[in-house]
């Protein structure tokens, strides 16, 4: 993850780069006192989103806890409309649109599926049991056989599907 973070610094000057130019060419297509409305009415839009989605996320998370449900779910749906108001906060035409793509149902439904594995990978199983629930998981059948380093490898053979589940305590 740390090496991703390095170019951080050179995505946001990037970022800023094509949103300038955006903005030059919208302002030129349409005038730029529309270009400053346009932006300046995405820019509000996601403040009232902001809003909208943090009390959202924070009321379905409270609702799976009390129910006994794990709050997964609610958490990263929370995370993709708080990152989709954000986006849209920001001044700029290409991030707006960015939000906005963030705010339709099925490619909501896909990034909070991306943050659920993401997190999933980034987290123990136990974690990960506690807070998206018994995880699907694919076990290969087949017979282990010793390396020539005497550590076993398995051989892949039909995959058994199954879920991961906590047996209650006695």
């Amino acid at each position: 993850m740390r090496r991703g973070l390095r170019f951080v610094p050179l995505a946001l000057l990037l970022t800023g780069i094509v949103e300038i130019a955006v903005f030059v060419l919208l302002g030129r297509g349409v005038g730029f006192g529309w270009a400053v409305l346009l932006v300046l009415a995405a820019s509000l839009t996601g403040l009232a989103l902001l809003r909208r989605e943090g009390v959202r996320a924070w009321r379905g998370f409270r609702g799976a806890v009390e129910a006994g449900r794990p709050p997964g779910e609610q958490v990263t749906d929370g995370l993709v409309g708080l990152a989709a108001g954000l986006l849209l906060a920001v001044p700029g035409l290409v991030t707006g649109a960015a939000g906005l793509l963030l705010v339709v149902p099925p490619l909501r439904r896909l990034a909070r599926r991306r943050v659920q594995r993401a997190a999933e990978r980034r987290v123990s199983a136990v974690v990960a049991g506690d807070l998206f629930g018994p995880r699907r998981v694919r076990v290969w059948r087949g017979q282990s056989r010793p390396t020539h380093d005497d550590v076993p490898v398995n051989r892949p053979g039909p995959a058994i599907e199954g879920e991961v589940v906590e047996r209650p305590a006695p």
